[in-house]
């Protein structure tokens, strides 16, 4: 059992495994104050940080032109249009041949 124990504590991915929770160490008294006030943030200071971190990650992104979205708009149109009408033709195709084989209403 003392070896389980061990080989658990060696490290943090053995550690939640062993199903024991890793905390990070603070080296100095301001990283413990930091770790102190960041457990004690609530409900809205998370709400907050989790925006103003959305907002920084859609700065970093690469917007299209608007020639670009034009021209993607379009293929996908395209696209969606094409495979709805093989996909409608099939589903037509299949109906009449079941109406054929179990022969449907006749009038």
């Amino acid at each position: 059992m003392e070896v389980a124990r061990q080989s658990c504590s060696a490290s943090i991915a053995r550690a939640r495994r062993c199903g024991q929770v890793a905390r990070p160490k603070a080296s100095s008294d301001t990283d413990k104050a930091k770790l102190r006030s960041e457990e004690r943030i609530g409900l809205f200071g998370r709400l907050f940080r989790f925006f103003r971190e959305v907002v920084a990650e859609l700065r970093k992104v690469i917007w299209p032109t608007r020639k670009e979205l034009l021209t993607y708009a379009a293929v996908v149109i395209v696209f969606v249009t094409v495979i709805v009408t093989i996909v409608g033709l099939l589903d037509l195709g299949f109906a009449k041949a079941i109406l054929y084989i179990f022969g449907g209403n006749k009038k």
